[in-house]
């Protein structure tokens, strides 16, 4: 398969065409030739000097990624970005970026794909971010323990950032928007849900969710956008036949 052929697939699959006037990251093709080759494709998080390494060692072709290198503007190629795109170029490995059609998508985003890990019910776009719902919110039936759905969504990312339990002990309604959606939970307040999902924490929303009595989860940013990469590799191995790995960089935050 060609990259010209992957990224039909991709834009074919994914918002990425509808969503480039709201996102600031250049979604699609961000390094490579268009009738490079593809036969293994990488899947991670972030776009840095470990994951190319990483790739390069796996013998990827293309690296997919949720976070890029270029967000709204022009980069010189000096410095730490050029040897960044140097690592690309010398392995000849093609970069792919997907932000926010990654986040919303309705089978594999992160949180489609975390709303079906928590086995949420009669699940619903939810969270509008520039007149687009970004991510999902359902229900549970029967309600879970608090301790319990925080424990069973985060057991293999480790302990999440912060949880501020300031809504019923037991669960009935989840939002969840993953990544830096802090102020998004205003909308979870709005509907009347008893738990929010986000990654990034803020000391500004604290006072407000405690009087408005929700629960918070900050799961951290990495932690809530693993989801959808692993997802997209998966379905890039059923839908095309191409093998796929996802490699696994955490920040811890």
């Amino acid at each position: 398969m060609l990259l010209q052929e992957l990224d039909h697939y991709l834009r074919s699959n994914l918002a990425i065409d509808e969503m480039q006037t709201v996102d600031k990251s250049l979604n699609g093709i961000q390094v490579g030739r268009r009738k490079q080759d593809i036969r293994r494709v990488a899947c991670a998080v972030d776009a840095c000097a470990e994951t190319f390494d990483r790739a390069a060692e796996w013998g990827a072709d293309v690296l997919v990624v949720h976070h890029g290198l270029y967000w709204g503007r022009v980069l010189p190629l000096t410095g730490e970005h050029y040897e960044r795109i140097r690592k690309l170029i010398d392995a000849d490995i093609a970069l792919y970026a997907v932000h926010l059609p990654l986040d919303m998508h309705a089978e594999f985003g992160n949180n489609a794909e975390m709303a079906r890990a928590l086995h949420l019910k009669e699940t619903k776009p939810f969270g509008k971010y520039h007149g687009y719902d970004i991510g999902f919110a359902g229900r549970l039936d029967p309600a879970v323990r608090r301790e319990e759905l925080v424990a069973s969504l985060f057991a293999d990312l480790g302990n999440p950032l912060a949880v501020l339990p300031f809504g019923p002990e037991m669960v009935g309604s989840v939002g969840i928007i993953s990544g830096g959606a802090v102020f998004e939970v205003e909308q979870a307040i709005e509907q009347g849900l008893d738990l929010y999902i986000t990654g990034d924490a803020s000391h500004t929303v604290y006072h407000r969710c405690m009087e408005a009595g929700i629960n918070v989860v900050f799961g951290g940013h990495y932690a809530t956008e693993v989801w959808g990469p692993r997802a997209l590799g998966q379905r890039i191995t059923k839908d095309l036949g191409l093998e796929t790995s996802f490699i696994d960089v955490p920040t811890g935050l």
